[in-house]
């Protein structure tokens, strides 16, 4: 199995944390998000204990919410020693209404509006990341009229290209995020934000983007973002307190995946960044980090109902499943890999190539082409591994289909995370 948490037992059925596939199917229905708790914790704890050993003092990793966000993970980032990255003015409110403590909570985006910035506020937010010049002024001027000052990160690009898919990767020039170093708007900004009375510049943010599987690409942007730190600190005798290099670890998808080490991979950065702050004589800042798909997204198989199984004669066989892209997209926008697996039959031999189709009215609804499983029939079930990030993240209702349940399964036991949508949910706003 791709996973240790993974296995098959007696009846040749799929295992989760223990747990037969088919079991958890029958007692929650199909389609099904299933999160081991464990293995959650588990990636956490790597994290943790790297920056703590391997970072300055004062580091953190931050979980990344956008890749999975709902109440009932927050208190296990919350219990392992992490903070929290969130994106929107919902992540926000999910965050808060988890009861995580908002001291330790940083919000991202390239288009806060005032409402986003006050809710913030609100909630006593630790720490914005701003994007621009227009969004200091509104932080500023809404910490003025709530008494605050407010702290903040800003967030600039780095002009590094981690040679990712277009679409993840955030951190070059030409980019809706931040603002360029290399064209000394990054610098116009600093000083901008220095002359805030109700902002506390505590340091910069990048992100240079997401499926990476070395840390070269980390070591090239601390390169450069410790320097313009030395730059600012030369310039205005701004020592700088933060430094957020952002997250985009990878992770296995299938097997040809490379295994990443990511103690050793922050061992490598940490020992760069000394080296950095030695050369550039400055003081070594706390360093954050945004894991978000290496923290969940191998802890969750999806599983779904087979329905029908048709081959065309001369081209290829299809099986047809009762969920798609409206609980995972990410195939239909990136082309992702998954590894598949007849959970029914996880002891059999994957000799049926086939492409696995959702069941939505498009057809660009698939989970993956020519993908081997074991000879599937009507009501098989069929697990999609590693879904834990960008999956129920990124689902809709397109064609009016619920979003499926999350069940989180720990030491033999199971409880609900989110619950199935209903019908009824998806009309609750029609008037």
């Amino acid at each position: 199995m791709l996973y240790s948490n993974l296995s098959t037992n007696e009846q040749g059925h799929l295992t989760i944390g223990g747990l037969d596939a088919l079991e958890l199917v029958k007692e929650y229905g199909s389609p099904l998000m299933v999160l081991d708790e464990n293995r959650v914790r588990e990636n956490c704890r790597i994290y943790v204990n790297a920056v703590k050993e391997y970072l300055p003092k004062g580091s953190m990793p931050l979980y990344a919410g956008k890749a999975f966000c709902f109440k009932g993970l927050y208190s296990i980032i919350d219990s392992e020693g992490m903070g929290a990255d969130v994106v929107s003015p919902g992540e926000v409110y999910t965050v808060s209404a988890a009861g995580f403590p908002m001291q330790n909570v940083y919000f991202h985006g390239n288009n806060k509006t005032d409402e986003d910035i006050a809710l913030a506020i609100e909630k006593k937010l630790g720490c914005f990341v701003a994007d621009n010049r227009d969004e200091l002024i509104s932080i500023d001027r809404i910490a003025r009229e709530n008494g605050i000052k407010q702290r903040v990160l800003l967030r600039l690009t780095p002009g590094i290209d981690p040679h990712t898919h277009a679409k993840i990767s955030t951190g070059k020039v030409d980019s809706k995020f931040g603002t360029a170093i290399e064209t000394g708007q990054a610098m116009e900004l600093v000083e901008f934000a220095l002359g805030l009375e109700n902002i506390n510049l505590e340091g910069f943010h990048c992100h240079i983007g997401s499926q990476i599987f070395e840390s070269d690409p980390f070591c090239d942007a601390a390169d450069i973002m410790l320097k313009f730190v030395a730059d600012v600190k030369a310039k205005f005798g701004y020592e700088v307190k933060v430094l957020n290099l952002g997250g985009g670890y990878g992770v296995r998808y299938v097997e040809s995946h490379p295994q990443i080490d990511i103690a050793a991979n922050i061992k490598k950065l940490g020992e760069h960044i000394a080296a950095d702050c030695e050369k550039f004589g400055i003081v070594a800042p706390a360093i954050l980090l945004e894991p978000g798909r290496s923290i969940v997204a191998d802890t969750c198989t999806t599983l779904y109902k087979i329905g029908n199984v048709k081959t065309i004669t001369g081209y290829k066989s299809y099986v047809s499943i009762d969920g798609g892209m409206t609980d995972n997209p990410r195939y239909a926008l990136y082309g992702s890999e998954y590894t598949v697996i007849n959970a029914t039959k996880a002891d059999k031999t994957a000799d049926f190539v086939c492409t696995v189709a959702g069941r939505c009215c498009e057809s660009g609804d698939l989970i993956g082409e020519d993908i081997a499983i074991a000879s599937p029939e009507r009501g098989d079930i069929l697990a999609v591994l590693t879904t834990g990030a960008y999956n129920y993240s990124m689902a809709s209702n397109y064609n009016r289909i619920c979003r499926p349940a999350v069940v989180i399964v720990k030491d033999g036991e199971t409880r609900v995370g989110i619950r199935r949508e209903t019908f009824e949910d998806l009309i609750k706003c029609d008037m």
